[in-house]
């Protein structure tokens, strides 16, 4: 046993040299990182954390080691408190330029700056044109729209743009204007169907209603007849079967499948 201990002793105090230079190392390391983590002692131009323990940097100024360094900040730039970036931003209405400093935005004539205060929009009255504002040319019949891109006008009621101006809007008797920004300017009267370009009455069969659908022949049948060209006939429902939802036509009931106009049972 004792030559066991003694052949053990050399290994231990070989040991305890490394160890202590070790425990030196991790030391010397973690003291800049504390200090780096706004612990220690409040240096000057920081302030305590209200919980948590540490310390924070004043704004405009950035941890450094144990202490706070002063920002160098640009002109027309603010301090943002932020310990990654550059620790600061621009102002409204200036743009930052590389990372030293902060310029205007530029505002072209007859313009003004948006609220976000990074780009600009043309008075009411003009468009934007690559980095400027152009007047706007009003046609006749034409009157300004807030929208900042296309023409910058709409026309008046009754007319439509065509090359530059407004035209009139060519409705046909018994139609009227459909006020709709986009499709078909102008539809038929209750009444009348479309056809070529005009506004024809709707010849109404026996056993039908004026249908408002844009397409079709205008009408649709009363429930329990069917469309056969231009007529409505009397839908003959056979044995086991019933009107479908819509009422002009119909389907088996359940358990029977259609065969050759009958209604037979599934198989």
């Amino acid at each position: 046993m004792s030559n066991a201990i003694a052949r053990a002793t050399p290994n231990v105090t070989r040991r305890g040299p490394i160890v202590l230079a070790l425990a030196m190392m991790i030391a010397c390391l973690a003291l800049p990182a504390l200090a780096q983590d706004g612990t220690g002692p409040v240096p000057a131009n920081a302030e305590a954390r209200s919980y948590g323990g540490g310390w924070d940097c004043l704004p405009g100024y950035r941890v450094d080691g144990a202490e706070c360094a002063t920002l160098d900040i640009p002109k027309n730039a603010y301090p943002t408190g932020r310990s990654y970036g550059t620790g600061w931003a621009c102002m409204h209405g200036y743009e930052q330029v590389g990372r030293t400093s902060c310029q205007a935005v530029p505002v072209p004539e007859n313009a003004y700056l948006k609220s976000t205060g990074y780009d600009w929009q043309c008075d009411r009255g003009y468009r934007r044109d690559r980095a400027s504002c152009v007047a706007i040319v009003l046609p006749d019949h034409a009157y300004l729209t807030d929208q900042p891109s296309g023409t910058g006008w709409t026309c008046d009621r009754g007319f439509t743009p065509s090359d530059g101006a407004c035209v009139p809007i060519a409705v046909p008797e018994n139609g009227y204007l459909t006020n709709a920004e986009y499709g078909a300017e102008w539809a038929c009267e209750r009444g009348f169907v479309e056809t070529r370009g005009r506004c024809d009455p709707v010849a109404l069969p026996a056993n039908a209603f004026l249908d408002p659908a844009a397409y079709g022949p205008g009408w649709r049948c009363e429930r329990g007849f069917a469309q056969a060209g231009a007529a409505c006939v009397a839908i003959d429902l056979p044995a086991n079967a019933h009107l479908d939802r819509s009422g002009n036509r119909w389907r088996c009931g359940d358990g029977f499948q259609p065969s050759d106009g009958e209604c037979v049972l599934g198989r």
